[in-house]
């Protein structure tokens, strides 16, 4: 008899409240399109912003807002490369002149080498 006295439930295993005399924040559904087809249905707050894209809960894919409202893709600079910087700060001339200097001071690095080896 003792035993059954001790025994109780797990803290959080279960919620002793109810739903009664509560009032649930307002809500609204927005419907995704799939392009497989499939519907997506989710609930967001009255006050939430609403995203343009939704991940379709069946195949993963991408879906669009039912409204048509999609979301415009922004303009990006192009990538930029090492010679697009490289030739914002010299032009070819300098560039072929620098190459030349380098190229000098190599083949004198190597040639006295040879003579001292």
């Amino acid at each position: 008899m003792a035993e059954r006295s001790l025994r109780g439930t797990r803290l959080g295993a279960m919620s002793y409240e109810d739903d009664r005399d509560t009032e649930l924040a307002p809500r609204q559904e927005v419907a995704y399109d799939c392009p497989d087809d499939h519907t997506v249905m989710v609930t967001f707050a009255a006050e939430a912003e609403i995203p343009a894209t939704w991940e379709c809960r069946t195949c993963g894919a991408v879906a669009f807002r039912r409204d048509g409202e999609r979301a415009v893709p922004k303009k990006g600079k192009p990538q930029r490369t090492h010679w697009d910087m490289l030739l914002e700060r010299r032009s070819i001339e300098e560039l072929e002149e620098l190459l030349e200097e380098r190229l000098q001071l190599l083949r004198r690095d190597r040639a006295a080498g040879k003579r001292s080896a």
